[in-house]
C-alpha cells in the first residue's frame, strides 16, 4: 500500500511538473499556496478537496507527515527555506553612519555657524588695496596688521568649522550606537518567541524564525500564530482574527468547516495542530508588510518623515516587533500618521517644551547682542568720529560685522540645549541596557521612565508572587480528608483508576513532568503548572500517566471543552469500547462541586451528594485548605449513553450532574524574595494590589504571607462578584463614584475575570480622588490580560509563563517572571527622572551664565569675553559630555525611599532653582570681577577693546579657563538634586562620570597651553593655573553654602522657580487646553503653542468682561448651569467656597497646584481661562499688564472669579 501511494504520488508529481513549475520537487508552488490561503471557510475546504483530495494529500505534496512532522533533516529544511522562503520579514535597513551625519548637519544653529565661518574665512584672505587705507578706516583697522598676525585671520573660521565637525560626529555617533542597541534589543525580542513544532514525531520548541513550510505546529490557547497554515485537527478552537479583519468576534475553526489559520492572529481558546503553508513575506501578515513597504527603501523614506519626531520609541515599534504582528501594525501605521504626538513620553514632552522655550530666549538674546554690537560700531565710527564710508574699507567693515554675527550665533549655540534630548535618549538607552541584566526586557522606551512615577501595581498571584511550581499537598478522596498525599494502598482501586484516568486524559498532552536535569534537582514541569501539580499527584500515587495517554492518543479524544476564564474548568469526552461516552472534568472546586450530584464513597461507588453535603464539604475541606493558601481543584466525571448521542454543543446540560472523585489541594509557595520587594514598594509609596483568579481564602492567605495585607489594617479583600456589585449601578454600568469608594482600600481581588482586572485598572487611572493622577502598572500572563495590560500605564508580561498575546500587549517583559524585578524597574525609572534633573540643573546654570556673560561682555566691551570656538568647546562639554556623565549614574536604594513625583510635578524643583540661581550668581560675580578688574589683580595687560585679529590675551584666557573649571566642579555639585551635602557620595561607582571629568580637565589643559590662536588662548603659568583651579574649587564650597540655606526661607525662590518654569517650560499649565475629549496622555502632549500670543489677548478680554458684566456677576453665581457639568460642580461643595475667594498669588502658585479643590474645576472650562492671573497669562510675557490684571480683578470688588470665569467661557 505504502509503495502504491508513493509511486502514485510521484506520477502525480511528474504530471504536475509539466503543467506548472513546482520548485524543488515539492508538489505545490508558492503561488498555489498563497492563493489557497486567501480563501476562507467552506471555499477553502472545497479547494483542498478538489486540488489535493484531502489534508493528507496536501501533506504528501509538501512531503510531510500529519502525525510525525518533518524529519528535521538539514538539507531538506534548507531546501524548503530556499523554495518557500524563511519565516522572517526583512527589517528595514539601518541608517548608515553617513546618513546620520547628514541628519546631524540639518541643525539650524550649526548651519548658521557654518555660513558665518565660511564668510569669515573668505574675508580673512582679502587684502584691502593700498597701504595707507589703514589710517582712513579708523579704529576698524588699527592693530590688525601687528607682526603679520593678519595671516592668522583664517584660523578662527577654520576652528569654528572644525568644532562644528566635532559636534556633528559626536551626535551622529550617539544616534548610531542608539540605533545599534535597538537592533540588538529587537533581535533579543524576536529570539525570545518560540513555538511548539512536531519534528521526527517529537514535540520541540523552535524559534519562530526557524519554522518552515511543511512543519506541523502545535497550537494552543494564548498563542500568536507565527505563520499561515491549515488546521489538521483541533479541539474547540477559537481564533481572534481582529488584527487582520477588524472583526472582534472570535472565529470558530474546525478541520472540516474553516481550517484556515493566519499568522498574526491569536488563539483565544482550545488547541490543535496545523500544517504550515506560508511563512515570512508570503504569509498574510507578510503580504500586508510588503504593501506597507517594509522592504522597499522608497516607501520607507516617506514613512520615515512621518515618524521622524518619535525618536527611539518609534524606531522600535516601526519594525514588526515579532514577525507576526501583522494587521495591528497596519492600523498602528495609520494611527501613527495622526497621533505622532502620542509617541512622546511625558518626560520627553516636558523636555522638548523646555528646550524650545530656552531656544526662543536664546534667539532673542543673540539677536539683541548682534544689533547692539552693530549699532555701537556704526555710531562710534560714523557718527561720533564722523568718518566717511570708504569703499576700500568695506571688506574690513564687513569683517567686523561678520565677527559680531559670529558672536551672536555663539550666544545662540550656547543658549540652545541640544543636550536635552540627547540626555534623555542616553539615559533611557543606558537604563534599558542595564535593565536587561535585571530581567526586564523593555519594549517601549518611555515605559521605563513612566515606571518611576508608578503609584500602584496590580499583580497576578500565580508565578509572579509565587514560584509557579505547583505541588499537590492534600486531598479528599472517598470521604476521607488526607492532610498529606496518602499511600495508594489506602484508596479503593476503583477510585484510584478513575482518578488516574481523569487526570491523565483530561489535561493538555503537552503538559509533562520530565526527570530533573541536575542531580538532586526537582523534576522539570513542562506546560500548564496546575496540571503538572495534578500529574505529580498521579506519580505520588505510584502510577504513571504516560501509558494511559498512549492508549488513547490525542486524536482519539472525542470532544474537548478547553479551559477558559468563563468556564473555569476543563472537560474531555472519550468514547468507551462499548460505544458509550465518558466525560472527565476538572476545575475550580467551588464551581465543579456545584455541578456534582454524586460523589464516590470509600469503596469507589457513587453515592448521593446533597446540597447540605456540599456546604459541609466547603466548610470542612475546601475552606481549611484555602486558608492554608492551597488552590483547590475538584476532579469529577460523568457517563453518557452511546445512543442517542448527547448534543455536545449544549454545554450547560453536558457539564452537569457530575460525580465528584476527589478534591486536591495544590500548593504554590511564595517566592522567597517577594515579601522584601513588597516592603520596598510600600516604602516607596507604591500600593501593591493582588488580582487573582484563585479562591478568596487562598488569595488572602498568600497576600498575608507576601505582606500585601497586614492583619489589623483597614483593607478590602473581595471577590469578583462582590466587586462588581459594589461598583455597578442598577443598570449594570460601572460608576466612577462607586469605584472611588472601593479602590483606595482594595488590596486583594479574588476569583476575578479579565474584565474585572481591566475595570479596576481603568477605574484607578480615571479616578480624580488624589490630586495627582494614579499611575498604574499591571502584570499579566494570560491572553485575556491583554486589555488590562494595554490600558495600564505600564504593562508587565511574564517572559516564561506569558502567552504571546500578553507579551504583545505589554511594555516590559519580565524574563524571570519575578515580582522583585518590577521593583528594579521602579528604581531604574526614578533614576532616569533624576538623571535628567541632574543634567538640567547643570545645563541651565551654564546656559544662564554663558549667555549673560557673552551678552553683557559684548555690550560693554564690544567683544564677547568667551570667543566662538571657546563657546563651542563649553557647549560640547556642557551638552554632550555632561549628558553622558550625569545620565549614566547608577540607581541607589535611596531612590526607593521617597514617594513618586507624580505626573505634573514641574521638572525644576525649588531646590534645583535655588542651586541654579546660587551657582549662577557665584559664577557671574567671579567672571565679571575677572573681566573688569582682572588685569589689576593679576597685573597683566587688559584684554578688553582688543582690535580685530589681535593676538589672544592672557587676561581673556584666564576668564575662559576659570569659566570651564567652574563648570567642571559644578558638574560634581550637579550629582545631587535633593540638597544632599555629600556630593561625592558613590562617585566611584560611576566610572563614566569620573573619566569624563578627568578627561575634560586634561583636554582643557591642552587647549589652554597649546590651543593658541584657534582657541584664542595664551599659555598660563602655574600660579595662574592655581588661581583658576582655586576659583573653580570655590564652586564646591559655595555648593555647601547654598545647601545650608533652607528652601522655606526663600519664598520668592519658589516663585522664581515657577517663573523660570513658566518662561521656559509651561509644562502643565496648558494641559487643560483643548477640551476634554483628548485623553490624559494626549493632553499631556497638547501643550500650549498658544501660550505666547495668549497673555495680552486674555487680559484685554478680562477687562472687557469685568466691565461689561459687573452687574450680572452675582446672577452668574446663582446659575452654575454654565459649567460643563452640574454634577461636577455639586459634588464638590468646597469647590464653590474655595473659588469665591479671589485667588491672586502673583508669583507663588505652587499652592494652587496643591489645592485639590481648584483642581476640580471641570477640565474643559479650566482650559478656557486662567485659574489665577499667572496660570496662563505667562507672567513673564505679559509683565507690564500684570498690574492692570490685578486691579481689574479687585476693581470688581474682589469679584468671585467663578462667575467671571464662566462668563468668559460663554464669551
Amino acid at each position: 500500500m505504502g509503495d502504491l501511494t508513493n509511486s502514485d504520488y510521484y506520477s502525480k508529481n511528474q504530471r504536475n511538473d509539466g503543467s506548472s513549475n513546482h520548485e524543488g520537487g515539492f508538489g505545490v508552488s508558492v503561488m498555489e499556496l498563497r492563493e489557497l490561503m486567501e480563501l476562507r471557510g467552506s471555499e477553502a475546504v472545497v479547494k483542498i478537496q478538489e486540488d489535493y483530495g484531502d489534508m493528507d494529500g496536501l501533506c504528501q505534496r509538501l512531503k510531510t507527515s500529519p502525525t510525525e512532522g518533518l524529519t528535521g533533516d538539514v538539507t531538506d529544511l534548507d531546501k524548503r527555506k530556499e523554495v518557500y522562503g524563511e519565516n522572517l520579514i526583512p527589517p528595514k535597513k539601518p541608517k548608515t553612519f553617513l546618513q546620520l551625519v547628514w541628519e546631524a548637519l540639518q541643525d539650524v544653529t550649526l548651519i548658521i555657524l557654518e555660513v558665518a565661518a565660511l564668510i569669515s574665512l573668505g574675508l580673512s584672505f582679502y587684502q584691502p588695496p593700498g597701504g595707507d587705507s589703514g589710517e582712513s578706516c579708523g579704529t576698524a583697522a588699527a592693530g590688525a596688521e601687528d607682526e603679520g598676525e593678519a595671516e592668522a585671520g583664517w584660523i578662527e573660521g577654520a576652528a569654528i568649522l572644525l568644532s562644528v565637525v566635532c559636534v556633528v560626529l559626536v551626535t551622529a555617533f550617539n544616534d548610531w550606537s542608539k540605533e545599534k542597541q535597538f537592533r540588538g534589543l529587537q533581535s533579543r525580542i524576536e529570539l525570545e518567541q518560540k513555538f511548539q513544532v512536531v519534528r521526527g514525531a517529537q514535540v520541540i520548541q523552535l524559534p519562530v524564525a526557524d519554522i518552515v513550510v511543511g512543519d506541523i505546529a502545535q497550537i494552543k490557547y494564548g498563542d500568536l500564530l507565527p505563520a499561515d497554515g491549515v488546521l489538521i485537527q483541533g479541539n474547540d478552537l477559537k481564533i481572534d482574527e481582529s488584527s487582520l479583519t477588524g472583526e472582534s468576534d472570535h472565529v470558530k475553526k474546525a478541520a472540516d468547516r474553516d481550517p484556515m489559520l493566519l499568522s498574526g492572529t491569536h488563539v483565544m481558546e482550545g488547541s490543535g495542530r496545523m500544517l504550515v503553508t506560508a511563512v515570512g513575506v508570503n504569509s498574510q501578515t507578510g503580504i500586508i508588510f510588503t504593501l506597507l513597504g517594509a522592504g522597499e527603501p522608497g516607501e520607507e523614506e516617506k514613512k520615515e518623515k512621518k515618524v521622524k519626531k518619535q525618536d527611539g520609541a518609534a524606531a522600535m515599534e516601526m519594525q514588526p516587533l515579532k514577525s507576526a504582528e501583522g494587521g495591528e501594525m497596519e492600523e498602528k501605521e495609520k494611527k501613527k500618521a495622526n497621533v505622532s504626538k502620542k509617541e512622546k513620553s511625558v518626560l520627553q514632552g516636558k523636555l522638548t517644551k523646555l528646550a524650545v522655550q530656552i531656544g526662543k530666549a536664546g534667539l532673542v538674546m543673540s539677536a539683541i547682542t548682534v544689533i547692539i554690537l552693530v549699532l555701537y560700531f556704526a555710531v562710534d565710527n560714523f557718527v561720533l568720529q564722523k568718518r566717511p564710508w570708504l569703499t576700500e574699507c568695506t571688506p574690513i567693515y564687513v569683517q567686523y560685522f561678520v565677527k559680531f554675527f559670529i558672536i551672536g550665533v555663539t550666544v545662540l549655540v550656547v543658549a540652545v540645549p541640544e543636550g536635552l534630548p540627547l540626555a534623555v535618549t542616553i539615559s533611557l538607552a543606558y537604563s534599558v541596557k542595564k535593565m536587561m541584566k535585571d530581567n526586564n526586557l523593555v519594549r517601549h522606551l518611555d515605559a521605563c521612565e513612566t515606571m518611576g512615577n508608578a503609584t500602584a501595581i496590580c499583580s497576578d498571584k500565580t508565578g509572579t508572587l509565587t514560584t509557579n511550581r505547583m505541588t499537590a499537598v492534600a486531598c479528599y478522596v472517598g470521604d476521607v480528608h488526607y492532610k498529606e498525599i496518602p499511600d495508594p494502598g489506602l484508596l479503593s482501586v476503583k477510585s484510584l483508576d478513575i482518578l488516574v484516568n481523569a487526570i491523565s486524559l483530561n489535561s493538555a498532552y503537552t503538559t509533562k513532568i520530565l526527570p530533573a536535569t541536575k542531580e538532586g534537582g526537582l523534576p522539570m514541569q513542562v506546560g500548564n503548572k496546575t496540571e503538572c501539580g495534578l500529574l505529580g499527584l498521579v506519580l505520588d500515587l505510584k502510577r504513571d500517566y504516560q501509558p494511559v495517554r498512549n492508549q488513547i492518543p490525542e486524536e482519539k479524544l472525542y470532544k474537548v471543552y478547553t479551559f477558559n476564564s468563563v468556564r473555569k474548568s476543563m472537560s474531555t469526552v472519550i468514547k468507551l469500547p462499548d460505544g458509550s461516552f465518558r466525560m472527565y472534568s476538572k476545575g475550580a472546586s467551588e464551581i465543579v462541586l456545584k455541578k456534582c450530584t454524586k460523589i464516590l464513597n470509600q469503596e469507589g461507588e457513587p453515592r448521593l451528594f446533597r446540597p447540605r453535603d456540599k456546604d459541609e464539604m466547603v466548610k470542612k475541606v475546601i475552606e481549611p485548605m484555602a486558608c492554608d493558601g492551597l488552590r483547590t481543584i475538584c476532579v469529577a466525571y460523568r457517563d453518557f449513553p452511546g445512543d442517542p448521542e448527547p448534543l455536545w454543543d449544549n454545554e450547560n446540560d453536558i457539564l452537569n450532574e457530575l460525580t465528584a472523585v476527589c478534591v486536591v489541594g495544590i500548593e504554590d509557595p511564595v517566592r522567597p524574595e517577594v515579601p522584601s520587594a513588597i516592603v520596598r514598594c510600600q516604602r516607596a509609596g507604591i500600593t501593591v494590589r493582588m488580582v487573582t483568579g484563585d479562591n478568596i481564602n487562598t488569595a488572602r492567605a498568600i497576600a498575608i504571607k507576601c505582606g500585601i495585607i497586614h492583619p489589623g489594617e483597614d483593607f478590602l479583600c473581595i471577590d469578583g462578584k462582590e466587586f462588581n456589585r459594589r461598583i455597578r449601578n442598577e443598570k449594570g454600568e460601572v460608576e466612577q463614584e462607586r469605584m472611588d469608594k472601593v479602590w483606595p482600600k482594595l488590596r486583594v481581588l479574588a476569583r476575578s475575570s479579565p474584565t474585572d482586572k481591566h475595570t479596576l485598572v481603568k477605574g484607578i487611572i480615571d479616578s480624580c480622588l488624589t490630586e495627582q493622577r494614579q499611575v498604574v502598572a499591571v502584570t499579566g500572563d494570560g491572553t485575556n490580560d491583554g486589555p488590562a495590560l494595554k490600558k495600564a500605564d505600564v504593562g508587565f508580561a511574564m517572559g516564561i509563563a506569558g502567552t504571546d498575546v500578553a507579551k504583545e500587549a505589554s511594555d516590559i517583559i519580565l524574563t524571570d517572571d519575578n515580582f522583585s524585578s518590577i521593583v528594579k524597574a521602579v528604581m531604574w525609572g526614578r533614576n532616569v527622572y533624576d538623571s535628567i534633573s541632574k543634567f538640567l540643573q547643570f545645563q541651565l546654570t551654564v546656559n544662564v551664565v554663558a549667555v549673560i556673560v557673552a551678552f553683557t561682555g559684548a555690550c560693554i566691551t564690544q567683544d564677547s569675553p568667551l570667543k566662538a570656538v571657546q563657546m563651542l568647546w563649553v557647549n560640547l562639554i556642557m551638552d554632550t559630555f555632561a549628558s553622558l556623565a550625569l545620565a549614566t549614574e547608577p540607581p541607589t536604594e535611596a531612590l526607593l525611599k521617597r514617594k513618586p513625583y507624580g505626573r505634573n510635578k514641574p521638572l525644576i524643583s525649588s531646590t534645583m532653582t535655588k542651586n541654579i540661581l546660587g551657582h549662577g550668581i557665584y559664577q557671574l560675580v567671579i567672571i565679571f570681577s575677572l573681566l573688569f578688574v582682572g588685569e589689576q589683580i593679576f597685573d597683566i595687560d587688559s584684554g578688553r577693546h582688543a582690535p580685530l585679529h589681535s593676538p589672544p590675551s592672557e587676561h581673556y584666557t584666564i576668564i575662559f579657563n576659570t569659566f570651564v573649571l567652574m563648570q567642571l566642579f559644578n558638574e560634581i555639585n550637579a550629582r545631587k538634586i535633593h540638597g544632599e551635602r555629600n556630593v561625592f557620595d558613590g562617585i566611584f561607582r560611576n566610572p563614566i562620570f569620573c573619566s569624563i571629568v578627568f578627561g575634560t580637565f586634561a583636554i582643557q589643559i591642552v587647549i589652554v597651553q597649546f590651543g593658541g590662536k584657534p582657541f584664542s588662548c595664551t599659555p598660563l603659568d602655574l600660579e595662574k593655573w592655581g588661581w583658576c583651579t582655586f576659583l573653580g574649587l570655590g564652586e564646591l564650597v559655595w555648593g555647601q553654602v547654598i545647601a545650608t540655606i533652607p528652601n522655606s526661607k526663600l519664598r520668592f525662590l519658589r516663585g522664581a522657580g515657577q517663573l523660570t518654569k513658566k518662561n521656559e517650560m509651561p509644562g502643565d499649565e496648558d494641559m487643560n487646553e483643548d477640551n476634554e475629549e483628548i485623553d490624559h496622555a494626549e493632553r499631556e502632549l497638547r501643550r500650549g503653542q498658544v501660550l505666547w500670543f495668549r497673555g495680552l489677548n486674555r487680559i484685554q478680554t478680562q477687562i472687557r468682561v469685568v466691565n461689561a458684566f459687573r452687574s450680572s456677576l452675582y446672577e452668574g453665581l446663582e446659575k452654575p448651569d454654565s459649567r460643563p457639568s452640574i454634577h461636577n460642580f455639586m459634588t464638590h461643595p468646597e469647590f464653590r467656597i474655595e473659588d469665591t475667594t479671589p485667588h491672586i498669588p502673583l508669583i507663588d502658585d505652587t499652592d494652587l497646584e496643591e489645592d485639590p479643590a481648584l483642581r476640580m474645576i471641570p477640565q474643559s472650562q479650566a482650559g478656557s481661562q486662567p485659574q489665577s492671573p499667572n496660570k496662563n497669562n505667562n507672567a513673564v510675557d505679559s509683565g507690564i499688564n500684570l498690574t492692570v490684571d490685578t486691579t481689574s480683578k479687585s476693581a470688581a470688588s474682589s469679584s468671585p472669579s467663578s462667575p467671571l470665569h464662566s462668563l468668559e467661557t460663554s464669551l
